[in-house]
């Protein structure tokens, strides 16, 4: 087992919470991490880089409550010194990053992941929180979803390794809670975009800003009439750590996402329009199980929590292109703070 070893952490009488971050170098993980870090916490972030990036996290290094552990969940962890909460959010989260040869690995991250965590809660009784997706709903029949929805999933496809991956990873939660009585809170995330989202992530904003800001075609697989609903980081953010310190007895699943719905060929327009692109609009053919319909009823998590989420699509689009203009080296921070195109 992969030992990590903390020194002593609980001095003069502050009592910090000390919570592990698996995936914490991800595009989530790592506002999750500064979140925490500012909220006074430890956080051990727990990463192997596979789909994260050591950039994400880097200027969180010399902090002195801040613990990098390079290590992969697949294995067996353990932490010497107590644990207070777990966030798992280790897996990639997209169909370019856990499709084709790396399907078996995925369905290890979920399953194997997801045990060697569960183990770690057991034994220091810490709280555990799933990042689980929409993606266990499948091509929906129902809409909007709804956490009682059982889902439409194709266990056979090129998408199952994550789909059942994570519809695994739940199950294993709850037999965790039921057998072991570890405190458990199941999060079901619907997409979500911002800045820190990688150039080659392989999800629609991303791909569309990419694409418009270099004056490729904006590439719409399928006839663009299926819908999304896109939920800006922050939010989603706040709603993590919502979950993880809500009442004892509050288990989950919950949904988490903007039941805001848009069409990817209104959204492809709308991120066309931001950029003031000149790129053309192209359709290629829809991939296998791609999702007709994604929008989360979210009355559950405006009950337990009073949460809906507070950034517009607009305001989030606008902060997300102007990261990948300078991630693009098209546009740079001046001295005074403020974007400015590069000269070429």
């Amino acid at each position: 087992p992969k030992t990590i070893a903390l020194p002593e952490l609980r001095r003069h009488g502050h009592p910090m919470a000390v919570v592990l971050v698996a995936g914490g170098g991800g595009f989530l993980g790592s506002y999750l991490c500064r979140a925490l870090l500012r909220a006074g916490n430890v956080v051990l972030c727990l990463d192997n880089y596979s789909t994260g990036r050591e950039d994400n996290v880097r200027d969180l290094f010399a902090r002195s409550n801040f613990y990098r552990i390079d290590a992969d969940i697949t294995g067996p962890i353990s932490v010497n010194g107590k644990v207070d909460q777990i966030y798992n959010l280790a897996c990639p989260a997209s169909p370019a990053a856990y499709g084709g040869r790396e399907a078996v690995s995925t369905t290890k991250t979920c399953v194997l992941g997801a045990l060697n965590l569960l183990e770690l809660a057991k034994a220091h009784r810490a709280t555990i929180l799933q990042a689980s997706t929409s993606e266990v709903y499948g091509d929906p029949t129902v809409h909007p979803q709804p956490e009682s929805y059982r889902g439409n999933v194709n266990c056979t496809g090129p998408r199952a390794c994550y789909d059942e991956g994570k519809r695994c990873a739940e199950s294993l939660f709850f037999d965790y809670h039921r057998n072991e009585g570890i405190a458990i809170r199941v999060v079901r995330i619907f997409n979500t975009y911002g800045p820190r989202m990688g150039v080659t992530d392989g999800r629609v904003v991303s791909n569309f800003i990419c694409q418009a800001l270099e004056g490729d075609d904006v590439t719409i697989y399928g006839d663009g009439s299926q819908t999304r609903s896109l939920c800006y980081v922050d939010d989603c953010i706040d709603f993590l750590l919502r979950a993880m310190n809500a009442e004892q007895d509050f288990t989950g699943p919950v949904n988490c996402g903007n039941p805001g719905e848009i069409t990817v060929e209104q959204l492809a327009r709308t991120i066309v329009e931001k950029t003031g692109s000149r790129s053309r609009i192209v359709h290629r053919p829809l991939p296998v199980d791609d999702p007709r319909r994604r929008c989360p009823d979210i009355s559950l998590a405006r009950e337990h929590f009073g949460w809906t989420p507070r950034v517009s699509l607009g305001d989030g689009l606008a902060t997300t292109i102007d990261y990948f203009r300078v991630i693009l080296g098209l546009w740079k921070i001046g001295p005074d703070g403020i974007l400015e195109p590069v000269r070429r």
